[in-house]
């Protein structure tokens, strides 16, 4: 490489990336594949607009990469293409959550989410969000006592405020959603369902979690978590007499992106076609093996994870304890300093600010990849309740 600074600190990177154990729970590690196909000359190509319809010459040949990931990412989830519509340029989860109400709810209509404290994504109606500033937000809490998601409360509100869209998913919190309350909440108050499997994508595809797709009329998620592909995301929508796909294609292009990134596009492809394989099942299974032990030691070590334990690859821990332990921020400074990755976050009715919360978020997908079984979560349990008790 001649410039010598970047590659140099590529390399910084990649070594820091080794010598870390790695629990930040939306991260994950890619295949050699994957990084060739993010690196190669597709990159090159303008390719604005759809296969068959560019705005540009000389796209023959992204069309069949773009085609290919279409196929592969419907195959993947076990889905008909005569039944949903797959949409695989947004460049990330955020624009493509926003590209989706923008689609499908006027402005100024209801998002009803899971608030931001109680394990919910910014772009599921967080006031700071352009998602609560275009749109009225309606955000939802999660029991107080069980720490859990309460579905008839939430219907109870629904019923009241009868939002356009319910977002089922989370950013944070680690137990299964129920898809099938969700969809029976949103029939009973005519709301759209969305579903963000961001998080947990990679868990259905394997098969270690309960799929969406049966309920929903759009699912979104990101292909770098769990699903072990770029940093990327694609966007389904059901097909029919509504035409969603046709509102969200064009909300796309020309509605809000210019030219898809192929190169990505193409690197998101590989990493659907590995998780079709017999192997990435053993994985997603073994991901959520680990979380659940890694959660169950910690608590044995008397720590509080919010809602007893986990059904995914993510543990929410309560390292505050009302005073008796640490606080988030000084919890992630103290493991990272001692070589193990975590990100401060808050939990369920935090009483302390967002940049200084009581928890940090956990998650096993990183160090599983690495090769990492039940065994392995023990001894990171305990090295990681010396390290935020040292003095």
């Amino acid at each position: 490489m001649k410039d010598k600074q970047i590659e140099k600190l590529i390399k910084e990177e990649e070594k820091r990336q080794k010598s870390v154990v790695n629990l930040i729970a939306s991260e994950n590690i890619v295949s050699d594949d994957v990084l060739k196909a993010l690196g190669s000359k597709l990159t090159n190509k303008y390719a604005e607009g759809y296969p068959g319809r560019r705005y540009y010459g000389g796209n023959g040949v992204v069309d069949k990469v773009e085609s290919l990931a279409i196929a592969r990412a419907l195959k993947l989830f076990k889905l008909k293409p005569t039944e949903w519509h797959v949409n695989v340029q947004p460049l990330s989860g955020s624009p493509a959550n926003f590209a989706l109400y923008s689609a499908l709810v006027p402005l100024g209509g209801k998002i009803m989410g899971m608030k931001l404290s109680s394990g919910g994504h910014l772009t599921h109606g967080y006031p700071g969000s352009m998602t609560g500033k275009l749109w009225k937000p309606l955000q939802f809490e999660l029991d107080k006592k069980t720490e859990v998601i309460d579905y008839d409360a939430i219907k109870k509100i629904a019923v009241e405020e009868k939002p356009n869209i319910i977002v089922a998913g989370f950013t944070a919190y680690p137990r299964v959603v129920d898809f099938k309350k969700f969809r029976e909440i949103a029939d009973a108050c005519g709301a759209l369902l969305h579903v963000d499997m961001s998080h947990f994508a990679g868990l259905v595809a394997g098969g270690a979690y309960p799929s969406p797709f049966p309920y929903a009329d759009s699912v979104m998620t990101t292909t770098h978590k769990s699903l072990r592909g770029p940093r990327h995301a694609i966007l389904f929508v059901k097909k029919d007499a509504r035409e969603f796909d046709k509102k969200l294609d064009k909300m796309i292009i020309p509605g809000l992106f210019g030219g898809p990134h192929e190169n990505t596009i193409a690197a998101a492809a590989v990493a659907f076609l590995e998780a079709s394989k017999p192997e990435f099942k053993k994985y997603a299974k073994q991901v959520v093996k680990n979380a659940r032990v890694l959660a169950k030691e910690l608590q044995k070590l008397g720590w509080h994870i919010i809602s007893g334990g986990t059904d995914s690859h993510l543990i929410l821990m309560d390292t505050w304890m009302d005073g008796k332990g640490i606080p988030g921020k000084d919890a992630s400074a103290k493991l990272e300093k001692a070589g193990i990755i975590v990100n401060m976050n808050t939990i369920p009715g935090d009483p302390r600010g967002p940049m200084d919360p009581s928890g940090i978020r956990l998650g096993t997908c990183a160090e599983t990849t690495r090769g990492k079984k039940e065994a392995d979560m023990v001894k990171l349990a305990v090295r990681m309740d010396k390290i935020l008790r040292a003095k």
